[in-house]
């Protein structure tokens, strides 16, 4: 059985992933760029659908004053993510998915939800998001990054066109380019830009930015009001 909702096995995981999606790490390096922006670091960071800790591994070494909580619903992942994460600033919650986070340990000055949420049909997204915005401080930081979706069906045919020359010049077999390509809309559910910033909007979030884009991927911010 897959110990992970991905095709890839945890323990291979931060290896595949880099030949499935483009800019994987200037994924990460923007997010992390962001949180350096802020007026001061935050005190509580909570990282879900962590993966293997990648991100928050990073992110030890340029917040030392920061505590984290990381959450993930694969088993798999998580006992990736404590092999890599020091324990004394970091807590591992038991497997959840992000619209079932337990509130003891929050609220949060910041949460990140990277590539995480594409797995989730348009209630489960919005019920995610719903969550995140619940364990945030007032004027707390949401930063999530996601597969996008063009807005035509022109748009999208290149799009996939692109997606699959990327995976075959980074090392991927003809058959395994096309089975990933054919979870799309099936396994994956990617959203227009625009659908994205409806999202956050909804869920109450009173700034909603798009602060990094390439074709098939973007990221986004949105701060919570101040209370």
């Amino acid at each position: 059985m897959p110990d992970n909702v991905t095709p890839h096995p945890a323990t291979r995981y931060d290896a595949e992933v880099r030949l499935t999606i483009p800019y994987y790490d200037a994924i990460q390096d923007e997010c992390l760029a962001l949180v350096e922006s802020l007026p001061c670091p935050p005190s509580t960071w909570l990282d879900t659908g962590c993966g293997t800790g990648t991100l928050v591994a990073r992110a030890l070494q340029i917040f030392p004053t920061t505590h984290f909580v990381v959450a993930d619903p694969s088993p798999g992942m998580l006992a990736q993510a404590r092999i890599r994460l020091d324990p004394g600033r970091v807590t591992l919650l038991d497997p959840c998915p992000t619209s079932s986070l337990p509130r003891e340990h929050g609220p949060f000055d910041l949460i990140t939800a990277i590539q995480c949420h594409h797995y989730l049909d348009d209630e489960g997204r919005r019920d995610a998001v719903a969550a995140c915005f619940d364990l945030l401080e007032p004027g707390g930081l949401f930063i999530t990054s996601e597969n996008i979706r063009p807005f035509t069906e022109r748009g999208l045919s290149i799009g996939k066109r692109y997606w699959a020359r990327f995976q075959k010049r980074a090392g991927r077999t003809p058959p395994d380019v096309a089975a990933h390509l054919a979870r799309f809309d099936r396994e994956y559910f990617p959203l227009t830009i625009t659908e994205h910033l409806d999202i956050l909007r909804g869920a109450g979030f009173v700034a909603v930015e798009v602060f990094w884009a390439s074709y098939l991927q973007a990221a986004f911010y949105a701060v919570k009001g101040e209370e």
